[in-house]
């Protein structure tokens, strides 16, 4: 029997960072250009990490020229600390949602993210999960986060030395993007409620299935479509 790759957004989904990205990425502003709040009334959800800072970069009218390697190194470096705040949080039944997950043998976990690798990292990294996501698909890999899917899936098929169809791979997320990214494929797609977009706003964006958390874990894997 054919395995399944479910692939979790981070931001909004697996967590929140306690808005430090956002501070991470406002402190790499102001030490590489002295632009104070440079992220104020920019909204993230669903993008690419060089998506937003090319477009806060226009939104300062700041050369994209070279930059972008020196603005993530110092986003980086700033994330290390600013992750380390009391108002991070898993969201809910997230740690026993990817427990029994990771135990079910036709099931591989992975990442489809807008942050770049190391980010990604720095954030699963703080609640111990990274050890779950061995693979997946990063905004350092594609601006574009409608490209990212058939990296993720060729990733599994160069870490498990077996082909995947898009029809076996479930991409969940809290925002319509997640679920644009994934429907010209022909994925399963699962939205949760957990971000800034309310099961109804991710119902009429076309995912397949919409909850509101993953606090019912059981409730949760029988709508999977595994």
């Amino acid at each position: 029997m054919a395995k399944k790759l479910v692939l979790f957004d981070i931001d909004g989904t697996l967590l929140d960072s306690g808005r430090a990205g956002t501070r991470a990425l406002d402190h790499a502003f102001a030490e590489v250009f002295s632009i104070e709040d440079a992220f104020e009334g920019i909204r993230m959800s669903g993008k690419t990490d060089i998506e937003i800072i090319k477009e806060a970069m226009r939104k300062h009218s700041l050369s994209v020229d070279g930059k972008i390697p020196v603005i993530m190194e110092a986003y980086i470096r700033h994330l290390r600390r600013e992750i380390d705040n009391p108002e991070k949080h898993l969201k809910p039944g997230i740690r026993e949602a990817v427990n029994i997950l990771n135990i079910m043998s036709r099931v591989e976990l992975g990442l489809l993210t807008g942050n770049i690798e190391e980010g990604a990292r720095i954030k699963l990294g703080a609640f111990g999960l990274n050890e779950y996501f061995q693979i997946g698909a990063f905004g350092s890999d594609e601006e574009d986060r409608n490209r990212l899917l058939p990296i993720a899936a060729e990733r599994f098929r160069s870490r498990y030395g077996e082909d995947i169809s898009y029809k076996d791979v479930v991409v969940i997320g809290d925002t319509p993007r997640d679920v644009e990214c994934a429907k010209p494929y022909g994925a399963f797609t699962m939205a949760v409620a957990t971000g800034p977009y309310t099961a109804a706003q991710l119902l009429a964006s076309g995912a397949d299935s919409v909850l509101e958390d993953l606090s019912d874990t059981r409730f949760f894997i029988a709508r999977l479509n595994l």
